[in-house]
């Protein structure tokens, strides 16, 4: 729930529809309709209103309320930029401070909201922009619920519905866990984005204990673990987090994930030229896969130009690809997106400067 704070308006967006309720009797100091809070939520999340007096079959009394002491949005959008192949990242900078990204990713078949969950990062992998740096802090429930709000207005003005979200951006999602559960609750709640929970994505680097909490949420989404490596000495030298957890008690957070849930885990392979993607790799990521319940996203990499790392040639992608097929491993490879404006996390906050 927000925390009443009077030099602040409350964000709407970081309370549920029972937590609203509660709240508007507050404000008000006498007991507000049930209801009331469902047609707020219903302007808020069906019609994406940014206005109070847009909500027309609120009371005006109400509404007034509403104007003084809460907010829909807490951002302001800095940059944008749009690929060719329809990709269209926004950066955020939040009134609390920092800036995020989020990126509407569309297809044929589906529009994938690509949120954050923290401003910077603190995992500060060699090859991503995301954690140059560093952590500055954690986004709230409202803050990370208002990304995907946003890109799901997008896709309405361009009348299509957003049919998946995925916590792959700036941040690591486990590390600010509470927020993200809450966030996610809301994006998957039929009175907010109603989003499938088969539809979410929830990305880590690894952290057991709350992938094992996460697997008691009983919640229907898929989990995503960030390898980018086959064993434990090369993943350290990608993932400084590395140096806490082994791949074996990975590997045991993701069985349990798996016998609570029922959902295979998903493992994300970054391909690096000449670093990861050798034949013996290939050998050694299969090792890996077979002994959970999962499937492996081959990513190629995006790339960031100071971190000195390639992107492989399509024939090798191809040929890591069989090689994992050969083995018995279901893979697939994930076509790249926005390549014509560096749409990698963490790129096109690190382009803008931040005004003071």
């Amino acid at each position: 729930m927000n925390a009443l704070d009077e030099s602040r308006p409350i964000s709407l967006l970081g309370f549920s529809e029972g937590e609203l309720h509660e709240s508007l009797t507050r404000e008000c100091g006498s007991s507000v309709p049930r209801f009331r809070a469902t047609q707020i939520c219903e302007w808020i999340y069906r019609h994406y209103v940014t206005r109070f007096e847009e909500m027309a079959n609120v009371p005006a009394d109400l509404r007034e309320t509403l104007a003084r002491r809460y907010a829909i949005v807490q951002s302001e959008i800095v940059a944008e930029q749009r690929s060719t192949d329809g990709t269209h990242k926004v950066l955020l900078r939040w009134r609390n401070g920092g800036t995020t990204e989020c990126v509407f990713l569309p297809s044929k078949e589906r529009v994938t909201a690509c949120i954050s969950t923290q401003v910077g990062c603190p995992v500060k992998c060699t090859f991503c922009a995301s954690g140059v740096g560093g952590l500055e802090r954690n986004l709230s429930v409202g803050e990370i619920v208002e990304q995907a709000w946003r890109i799901a207005g997008l896709c309405a003005s361009l009348g299509r519905r957003l049919s998946n979200v995925v916590f792959m951006g700036l941040g690591e999602p486990l590390a600010n866990y509470d927020a993200t559960v809450g966030a996610l609750r809301t994006i998957n709640a039929s009175w907010g984005l109603a989003i499938g929970a088969r539809r979410i994505t929830i990305s880590t680097v690894g952290l057991p204990s709350q992938m094992r909490r996460l697997a008691d949420e009983d919640l229907q989404i898929t989990l995503a673990l960030s390898l980018h490596a086959p064993t434990d000495e090369l993943r350290r030298e990608l993932i400084p987090w590395a140096d806490r957890v082994s791949i074996d008690e990975l590997i045991e957070a993701c069985r349990y994930y798996f016998d609570r849930t029922g959902r295979e885990v998903t493992l994300e392979y970054i391909l690096l030229d000449g670093v990861n993607n050798l034949p013996h790799h290939a050998e050694q990521l299969a090792g890996v896969s077979k002994r959970m319940r999962s499937n492996v996203n081959l990513i190629c990499y995006n790339e960031v130009a100071e971190s000195g790392f390639k992107r492989p040639t399509n024939e090798s992608v191809a040929g890591f690809a069989a090689a994992l097929s050969e083995r018995g491993v279901n893979c697939n490879v994930r076509r790249s997106r926005g390549r014509d404006i560096d749409a990698a996390c963490g790129q096109l906050r690190r382009k803008t400067t931040e005004p003071r």
